[in-house]
């Protein structure tokens, strides 16, 4: 049984057959999803997709690319829609300078007070960054005392940025990233040095459709039922077998998220 801790179930590319999306990822063995907030009226669309879909959860958040969009009354909303049952962490948040969809101050005053509504509700984060390691780690070290736990999801950062975050006792997610033989070949070398207990799973589907997929999809559409793929090509790299590193990224989830039992 796989957990896939990244599913933007709401994308649009999944409007003509979401229930078909949940049912292959089932039938492949991916049984809990953990669907993804990135702006306060999309985490709660993906709260009603929880609700209404047996396994799934979500987070609410604002990602960075939404950051200057976020008001007194949005984070009041947000601070509403955090308390929902169905909501098991805060974010997407965190950093990225890549293309600074919003100034860096914005994204940088959103993170702060997401970081806030972690602290307020004890729920673990749901980080984002990319290309801007030094001041998301920084900002996380000097807010420690205000958050439990948490994963960088969609992982693709170096060995520095990968230990920083161990050290911060945050877990690290996985994604098809693993399987570019291109772009992925420093994170193909580092997944072997993430600890069994930090290691998660996700697709970021819609998204990173995993390059080496055989018979891939003609529209190059990223599902959860492609999960099992990455993560066979993660326990290659870490020498372990695919049924361990299953149990144990799902054991993860289900400890960093509060999940219940599993039926």
């Amino acid at each position: 049984m796989l957990t896939d801790i990244g599913l933007n179930l709401a994308s649009q590319r999944f409007d003509r057959d979401r229930e078909a999306v949940l049912a292959r990822a089932r039938a492949a063995g991916v049984q809990r999803f953990i669907l993804t907030g990135t702006s306060v009226a999309g985490s709660a669309e993906v709260i009603i997709l929880a609700r209404a879909h047996a396994g799934c959860h979500a987070t609410a958040g604002v990602h960075p690319h939404e950051a200057s969009g976020l008001d007194d009354a949005g984070l009041a909303r947000l601070r509403q829609l955090l308390a929902d049952p169905a909501v098991v962490a805060v974010g997407e948040t965190g950093l990225d300078f890549n293309r600074n969809y919003s100034p860096p101050a914005a994204q940088e005053a959103a993170f702060a007070a997401q970081i806030g509504l972690a602290a307020e509700t004890g729920l673990p984060l749901f980080l984002h960054e990319r290309d801007a390691a030094e001041r998301f780690l920084a900002m996380l070290r000097s807010h420690r005392n205000d958050w439990q736990d948490g994963v960088l999801h969609c992982f693709t950062g170096n060995r520095e940025t990968l230990h920083a975050c161990l050290d911060l006792g945050l877990m690290i997610g996985i994604t098809g990233w693993v399987c570019d033989e291109r772009r992925g070949q420093e994170l193909q070398a580092l997944v072997r040095e993430i600890p069994d207990d930090r290691l998660l799973l996700e697709t970021d589907a819609p998204h990173l459709l995993p390059r080496d997929l055989p018979a891939a999809p003609a529209n190059r559409r990223n599902e959860p039922a492609f999960l099992p793929h990455v993560a066979a090509r993660v326990a290659q790299l870490r020498g372990q077998s695919l049924e361990a590193v299953a149990a144990i990224t799902s054991a993860n989830a289900a400890r960093l998220f509060r999940l219940p039992a599993a039926s």
